[in-house]
């Protein structure tokens, strides 16, 4: 399995439920997710070599992006079109989710730093 599929096993273990309709967006915000901690992994780390943390921190990164992208209310901007969602402003759920995840990967960031906001 690779490691895009197990980021999304996870993050549906998490959520528990997922209705019809959030099933992709949750698949294309997992992708997205598992990219960019890559993509910010200290140099010579790979995601194996944290995987664990890497799968969770991954995982909570897409339920909060689908916790933005859920209340069609709050959307400030949706464009299905080369897909631009806005949301107005993240709820206390998402905001806890991103936290966390960031907390739990700044070990093996380059940055070392996770700015959790004021």
């Amino acid at each position: 399995m690779i490691l895009e599929e197990q980021v999304f096993a996870q993050a549906l273990i998490l959520a528990g439920t997922v209705e019809q309709r959030q099933y992709a967006l949750l698949r294309l915000f997992c992708r997205s997710a598992a990219s960019s901690i890559a993509a910010r992994l200290r140099k010579g780390l790979t995601p194996e070599d944290c995987k664990a943390d890497f799968l969770a921190a991954a995982s909570l990164l897409a339920l909060a992006a689908l916790s933005d992208a859920g209340n069609e209310a709050d959307m400030e901007q949706i464009d299905i079109g080369e897909l631009t969602l806005r949301p107005r402003g993240r709820d206390a759920a998402s905001r806890c989710l991103r936290n966390q995840a960031e907390l739990m990967i700044a070990p093996y960031l380059q940055d070392k730093f996770a700015f959790l906001g004021v």
